[in-house]
């Protein structure tokens, strides 16, 4: 019996011998490397081992049949294999390095982020309202970044030789039809919304994304706050006017309405205008805005409306007139936006939302009189799947329709009629493709068609970024960008195309312990932009798309926030090169609008002991041209430079009260942007002459903000 006992033991013994299977192989990085330390394992068991220096490793197993062999190792994607447990021998495994969100490579030509949370930020939020001369604009502010032209007497965005007419802005994705408060010519305008509303804001100066077009030169991109901290009251008694806001949160949801009334009457009587503008009721506004938010468990949802009214009654200097011409306008703008995104199982998102906007303009010039109705609407969805770290597809449709209806009424009661109805149907898609922490690719394309028109364009977009080290990476973006005539042209004439750019950059950007340094090269492509025959357009000009041009230049950044204790500032200068041959011009030439040279220096320095904040903005723009009847040529000659040297000051009273202070233009330097000659010469042959220049040298702001908040200590500080 015995013998019998040790006989079965030694079978079962030799069986468990023979059972056993080696699994052996090596590990090794996309260069064929051996990484040690690799940890290979069979899925759901304690059977595994660690690679040696070589990368080699070898383990016993008694598993039998399929199973899986993980392979993990820190900054690299796990692998897997699967198949039967003999085919495991002598593997040879090749692990690709992890895409790390936080310090790989990200895609940068072309964009300004402005964000807490973005890794390519040059700029925060608080950046953008605390700049002095901006006055807490969020585009003044913008104006201060390379690629950006000061257009002093217009106050919207020209970027890279593009006109304002070629930049369009976007909230939470959707179109903004009318970002801008109405004014008379050659006096500066401002945008529409707070800037408090906004968490973060994407600045492109070309090579945008696919999901977004009709824009020849660029994108603002703004970001509505998702969750406000804490409900609040914020009140604000100004030198020009006053507003209050409140934030009111219950549970997931949130409400925040902010009111604003502004009249320049008591400015103008204490500090009159001097450059040939008379004020005989001077800009006053009534505007609102009112956000509110639903977060859900997968969810959000947001719904945003804003409400603006603007009166004025203006007399101006003309050279052709002897008298002052009177203007007089009244605008009403009213908009919605809501949006709504949802997150669904295996990284799927969905995003959809709707804009519309409602926009009329009364206007009276001495006798005669313009009446403008605009209603807009744009329809979006889009979805978005995350395949890996290293793979993300997004997708799209979205739908334009404008109406647009102009009466010209004359001093003999004859009314003239003109406008225009559009569709415009679009389809996007676009990727993201990381092959390694070092290199990245967006690739997209964006499809659309004008039923005004009866066109239909295609727009290949590709970016291309390398990080060859930690802390600087180079990117390259090529791009084709459509846009529908402007306004002024197809309220006449639909017989046409759509104008076109195609945009190359290189860009260079550098960060490290609070230092920025970035540096850009572009060239720009323009084709069939719109040609008339007359000095502006009329409903019997004749229009083609023959014109064209080009625009090319280099944009510098530099940003040091660490060097000097308290002391933040930022300095940037661009050069631009561009000529084009549209609208009524005779041949290629330099607009007015792009000067050659121009440069911005911020600084921002806190001091203790005043309890205070100090800013200076300088900024430097190099002679910009203008055409002389009475010289040969065409676009010669060169007004003298501009120059705006701009002061501010917050001090804080105590922690949620500050009184504010800023002047713009602080030497009080006149600048001249263009000149308005006679229409007709005078007996000698020669064309008189009148400069256009700021209704006013410098402007004066002085304000007293108070917030009422739970924890006794925010403030408006960075609404400043």
């Amino acid at each position: 019996m015995k013998i019998f006992s040790n006989l079965i033991t030694l079978l079962l013994c030799t069986g468990t011998v023979f059972s056993q299977q080696s699994i052996t192989g090596k590990v090794t990085d996309a260069k064929n490397n051996p990484i040690e330390g690799a940890n290979i394992y069979l899925e759901g068991t304690y059977d595994g081992a660690s690679s040696d220096p070589n990368g080699n490793f070898s383990f016993e197993t008694t598993e039998e049949g399929l199973q899986t062999l993980i392979v993990s190792m820190l900054s690299f994607e796990p692998h897997r294999e699967a198949g039967d447990i003999g085919y495991f021998k002598n593997l040879h495994i090749t692990l690709m390095e992890s895409v790390n969100s936080l310090s790989g490579v990200t895609l940068t030509a072309g964009t300004f982020e402005a964000g807490d949370n973005s890794k390519v930020s040059v700029l925060k939020p608080l950046d953008i309202v605390t700049t002095a001369g901006a006055a807490g604009d969020f585009v003044a502010a913008l104006q201060t970044l390379p690629g950006t032209t000061t257009v002093n007497e217009d106050g919207r965005l020209f970027v890279r030789g593009g006109t304002a007419g070629e930049t369009q802005v976007f909230i939470d994705g959707l179109r903004v039809f009318q970002p801008f408060n109405a004014t008379p010519n050659n006096t500066p305008t401002r945008g529409r919304f707070s800037p408090f509303l906004f968490k973060g804001i994407s600045f492109s100066t070309g090579g945008y994304s696919a999901e977004y077009g009709q824009a020849l030169s660029s994108v603002l991109l703004l970001n509505t706050t998702d969750v406000p901290l804490q409900e609040k009251t914020d009140v604000s008694i100004m030198s020009v006017g006053g507003g209050v806001g409140h934030t009111r949160i219950w549970g997931d949801q949130s409400l925040s309405i902010n009111t604003n009334y502004l009249n320049l009457a008591p400015y103008e009587a204490l500090i009159p205008s001097t450059q040939g503008v008379r004020w005989n009721s001077p800009y006053e506004s009534v505007s609102g805005e009112a956000v509110f938010r639903s977060r859900g468990e997968k969810s959000m949802f947001k719904l945003y409306t804003g409400f603006n009214h603007t009166n004025l009654d203006i007399e101006q200097e003309d050279i052709n007139f002897e008298d002052y011409v009177r203007f007089r306008l009244k605008n009403n703008n009213l908009y919605f936006n809501s949006s709504y995104k949802y997150y669904f199982a295996n990284d799927w998102s969905l995003t959809s939302g709707a804009s519309i906007a409602w926009d009329s303009n009364d206007i009276e010039i001495e006798e005669d009189r313009v009446d403008i109705g605009e209603t807009s609407m744009h329809l979006k969805v889009k979805a978005r799947k995350n395949f890996s770290n290293r793979y993300d597809l997004s997708f799209g449709a979205e739908y334009f329709h404008t109406n647009f209806d102009e009466t010209f009424t004359d001093t003999d009661v004859d009314a003239f009629k003109s406008g225009y109805s559009d569709g415009l149907w679009v389809a996007f898609a676009e990727s993201d493709i990381f092959l390694s922490n070092k290199f990245a690719m967006k690739l997209g394309v964006r499809a659309t068609h004008s039923s005004l028109l009866d066109g239909f364009e295609m727009s290949p977009r590709v970016s291309l970024a390398y990080k060859p080290g930690e802390e600087g990476q180079f990117s390259l973006a090529y791009g084709d960008f459509y846009q529908r005539p402007l306004s002024d042209v197809v309220k006449f004439d639909q017989d046409l195309e759509m104008e076109k750019a195609s945009h190359y950059i290189i860009n260079y950007q550098y960060i490290n312990n609070g230092k920025t340094f970035r540096t850009e090269f572009y060239y720009k492509d323009y084709d069939r932009l719109i040609k008339f025959d007359t000095d502006v357009p009329q409903f019997n000009s004749m229009y083609t798309n023959s014109g064209g041009g080009y625009a090319k230049g280099i944009d510098v950044f530099w940003r040091d926030s660490k060097s000097i204790d308290n002391l933040d500032y930022w300095f940037s200068y661009s050069f631009l090169d561009t000529e084009r041959d549209y609208r009524n011009f005779p041949e290629k030439a330099t607009p007015n609008f792009a000067p050659k040279h121009n440069i911005s220096l911020v600084t921002k320095y806190w001091v203790d002991k005043l309890r205070s904040q100090v800013g200076l903005s300088y900024s430097y723009g190099s002679g910009r041209p203008y055409h002389n009847p009475n010289n040969p040529g065409f676009m010669e000659e060169r007004t003298k430079s501009y120059n705006n040297l701009s002061f501010n000051w917050a001090y804080l009273i105590d922690q949620q009260k500050i009184l504010y202070f800023s002047i713009s233009n602080l030497l009080s330097i006149i600048n001249v942007s263009n000149y308005q000659y006679t229409d007709v010469p005078d007996v000698n042959g020669f064309y008189d002459r009148r400069a256009i220049t700021p209704p006013a040298d410098s402007f004066f702001f002085v304000g007293f903000f108070w917030t009422i908040s739970t924890d006794g200590k925010s403030n408006q500080l960075d609404n400043l």
